[in-house]
């Protein structure tokens, strides 16, 4: 990449392989220099580097799985509901000389992160057709030989995304194929993406009969944007952000159950000691529950030692 180029912050995501959003919120916290063009935002290719580089200089920190050091100096926490951002808040009340990083990831793309010693805590939901079971059987596929705990954090309720009234009447998987229909997608990896695929297979719907299917956006608030502009007439997200949106109707398809993935021999450490007491307190809890749109009932219980 020419350090004397400069880039877009859309040009600037597909670089570094994460959403736009993404992208303005690190330029807004000043972790990556940009600067203006009248209302045109630019960033060149010299600062971009520099930012890749201070990544590597936060992996290189990162506790490895043998590493029991409860001092390290930086924690990354992976997923995109805004619970994770008000369980970091917490965190960093309590260590406030421990870097608790946010990568705004998709499931699979953090379970990855985790096998690679990148992340230490990952947010998942990925249904599983077969067992119809979440996350279970992803950790074990993805994570091998890696014992970990599954942690419940919610319960949330995937479904449509429609313009008010829903007035093409789309109801059911099986409505994305109707003529005239346009659908947007989730990005691949993300648990939205893996939900919808898995339909697909088992009601042997062809991606090609979805006008739309390769339209992606990275977040559930983009896809909803999107419906609400009337860019798209359908898209599939969670019922807590259809609640933030003006101008959408919800369609709940599936109840699904919204884990964090942690190393079983983090647990021990005073960061994930911290992080369970937490998620078992009633401040939080009741911060959470004040948002609206989640199921909490299983909060901070392990679900399963893989």
């Amino acid at each position: 990449m020419p350090n004397d180029v400069s880039y877009t912050p859309e040009e600037v995501a597909k670089i570094l392989k994460i959403s736009k959003f993404t992208v303005y919120e690190i330029i807004k916290r000043g972790e990556l220099k940009a600067y203006h063009i009248g209302r045109k935002v630019r960033v060149e290719g010299a600062d971009i580097e520099s930012y890749k580089q201070k990544l590597k200089g936060v992996s290189a920190q990162l506790p490895d799985v043998q590493q029991q050091d409860s001092s390290a100096e930086a924690l990354v926490i992976c997923g995109q509901d805004i619970v994770l951002d008000i369980l970091t808040r917490y965190l960093e009340k309590q260590f406030p000389h421990v870097r608790f990083l946010r990568r705004y990831v998709g499931s699979i793309d953090g379970l990855m992160s985790l096998y690679r010693g990148l992340a230490n805590a990952v947010a998942v939901h990925l249904w599983d057709s077969d067992s119809n079971d979440y996350n279970l059987p992803y950790v074990r596929r993805i994570l091998p030989g890696q014992p970990t705990y599954i942690i419940n954090l919610l319960y949330r309720v995937e479904g449509f995304y429609v313009v008010k009234g829903n007035p093409k009447n789309i109801l059911t998987w099986t409505d994305l194929t109707k003529p005239g229909v346009r659908f947007v997608n989730r990005e691949v990896g993300s648990g939205a993406r893996v939900l919808l695929d898995e339909q697909l297979r088992l009601l042997k719907i062809r991606r090609q009969d979805i006008y739309g299917y390769g339209d992606e956006e990275m977040t559930h608030l983009a896809i909803a944007s999107k419906v609400a502009r009337s860019e798209a007439d359908v898209g599939l997200g969670i019922e807590k952000v259809a609640m933030q949106v003006n101008g959408l109707d919800f369609i709940p398809l599936q109840k699904e159950r919204y884990d964090l993935v942690i190393r079983q021999e983090d647990l021990e450490r005073p960061h994930f000691q911290a992080l369970m007491s937490i998620l078992k307190s009633p401040a939080f809890q009741n911060e959470v529950s004040g948002i609206g749109g989640y199921d909490l009932s299983l909060m901070g219980q392990i679900i399963a030692e893989v």
